[in-house]
């Protein structure tokens, strides 16, 4: 009998994983077949009845408990996809949310799930794809609370505001540079990343070109930009004082990253936003190239330099994207359906 068979006693199943921020664990679970039912709560705690007020207070930690059939996906694959939404190697929380009460752990129900689960850790650790050791842990399921309604689905329910957080919580980042692409093959809910390549409606894709073709079609400046992280003369670029209404895309790709409605007159002589239009397109890093800690914006499929993020912008965000002009392209209001942006038009309607 093979594992699969032997999950397959009950019609369906409970699984629960701890892995940070509940909000940004329900994703990647909710659309995989055979998942039933992913309800965000608490576990792991000794006070009983937590809130989202006190449950810290009661040693219990955010967690996500699924509902699934074993026999249209397993457990061991359930795992899979557990592993590839966390840093396991973190025991203080989960990217920007510290304290134990966002530590990750795998709850086994029974002694198979525990059987399988010392199982992929320990084949995780044996892969060496970490530096420091595997410390998440695997704890008995006890009591699982769930959580208040306005945490559950919160990614569907407040879309904005989950993918501004998970966007600057570094979880997507730091997961793409640990597993690339193997990620994506047990990610299939990728409501806050971009696919390696994304169509457009005139079945455009959007991809990095060749080096070859790199060279050939930017300018000088355009290439020390994008390609060398140079940054242009302030107050003498293509769109650092343009007022029209469109969007801006990754000048080599062709990725949407910004939009005129977040742009603003940062009177620095660079274009400036107060956000990204859509976030999941954009890499932010650390840079201290200049004695001084700074924050690099690149495009994720071009990996074009695109400029630097800074907190001394206006609200409601705070920010300033202060973006060089020669890695953007402009898409004017009146050529957004023509050019393939249809999707963005009703920006633009109002």
């Amino acid at each position: 009998m093979n594992e699969r068979e032997t999950l397959a006693a009950e019609p369906t199943q409970k699984a629960t994983f701890a892995g940070g921020c509940f909000w940004c664990m329900e994703p990647p679970f909710e659309k995989l077949n055979g998942v039933t039912e992913v309800v965000s709560g608490y576990m792991g705690g000794s006070g009983a009845n937590p809130t989202y007020d006190d449950y810290a207070a009661k040693g219990h930690v955010e967690a996500v408990q699924i509902t699934y059939d074993p026999s249209q996906v397993s457990y061991p694959q359930l795992l899979e996809v557990f592993w590839r939404q966390i840093d396991p190697t973190d025991a203080g929380g989960q990217f920007v949310d510290r304290g134990r009460q966002y530590r990750s752990a795998v709850f086994y129900h029974d002694d198979e799930q525990k059987r399988l689960a010392e199982r992929s850790r320990e084949s995780l650790e044996k892969s060496r794809r970490f530096d420091s050791p595997i410390v998440t842990e695997l704890l008995p399921a006890s009591t699982f609370y769930k959580a208040e309604d306005y945490h559950q689905d919160y990614y569907r329910k407040s879309s904005i505001r989950y993918k501004y957080y998970r966007y600057r919580s570094g979880r997507d980042q730091y997961l793409d540079k640990v597993w690339g692409k193997e990620r994506e093959s047990f990610d299939p809910a990728r409501d806050a990343r971009a696919d390696e390549t994304k169509t457009d409606d005139n079945g455009q894709d959007y991809v990095r070109p060749s080096d070859d073709q790199i060279k050939r079609t930017l300018t000088p400046l355009q290439y020390e930009v994008t390609q060398q992280d140079a940054t242009e003369p302030p107050f003498n670029n293509a769109y650092w004082n343009d007022k029209k209404d469109g969007i801006y895309v990754d000048i080599l790709s062709g990725e949407p990253l910004f939009s005129s409605r977040d742009k603003y007159d940062s009177r620095t002589g660079w274009p400036s936003f107060t956000r990204p239009l859509e976030p999941r397109n954009i890499v932010e890093k650390p840079d201290n190239t200049l004695l001084t800690k700074r924050t690099e914006v690149r495009s994720r499929i071009a990996d074009s330099h695109l400029g630097h993020v800074f907190n001394d912008g206006p609200q409601p965000t705070g920010l300033r994207y202060c973006m060089n002009s020669a890695a953007l392209r402009f898409i004017p209001k009146e050529t957004l359906e023509k050019e393939g942006y249809g999707e963005h038009a009703a920006l633009f309607k109002n």
